[in-house]
């Protein structure tokens, strides 16, 4: 799963994405609202984790104006606005969820996974959810591949370059792209 990381503190966001990482999530991070928005226009991820108070650009006009051009990536919100109205405004802004600082990461994590088990909200429908070559299926909402009916066990990595794989059947994709687009690894 691809997400991207919109946070100024560079400590608190190489912290963010290290740990992500470890988890076997490809993270792109930004460190002002404008390159936020931009990544977030400019690439598909399946979440978008944004900071509130941003230079640039705050969390909510990233989202505001992302929604506006037809993005519908699902957003959480962290950041350490935590008055009510803050809260109560990004959801109402179109976020799945607001998580204050200061955090624990291991419930950032488990967030991260029930928003990614909600499905693919940003997907128009489910079959743009499945992904299907033959009889070979991967399902993005379920997280599964399957042959011929059958389950196909792979490991997040295997998924995401199978994933890669078959959303560009027919292109010769070099090292460098599967580097980026699989092992998160930037030349």
């Amino acid at each position: 799963m691809r997400l991207l990381l919109v946070e100024d503190q560079t400590m608190a966001a190489d912290y963010i994405a290290r740990g992500l990482r470890e988890n076997d999530f490809v993270v792109d991070v930004a460190h002002d609202g404008v390159d936020g928005l931009h990544f977030l226009l400019t690439n598909d991820y399946d979440l978008a984790i944004l900071d509130v108070m941003l230079p640039g650009m705050n969390g909510w006009k990233i989202l505001e104006l992302a929604r506006q051009a037809g993005k519908l990536t699902p957003v959480m919100f962290l950041t350490a606005r935590d008055d009510v109205e803050d809260r109560v405004c990004g959801l109402e802004l179109g976020a799945e969820d607001y998580l204050i600082k200061p955090f624990s990461f291991s419930e950032l994590l488990a967030r991260v996974r029930v928003i990614m088990r909600r499905g693919a909200p940003h997907a128009a429908s489910s079959e743009e959810a499945v992904l299907q070559i033959s009889d070979l299926q991967l399902d993005f909402l379920k997280h599964r591949a399957s042959r011929n009916g059958k389950r196909i066990e792979l490991t997040q990595k295997e998924f995401l370059l199978l994933s890669l794989l078959m959303r560009r059947r027919g292109e010769v994709l070099s090292r460098t792209v599967l580097a980026e687009q699989v092992w998160d690894n930037e030349f």
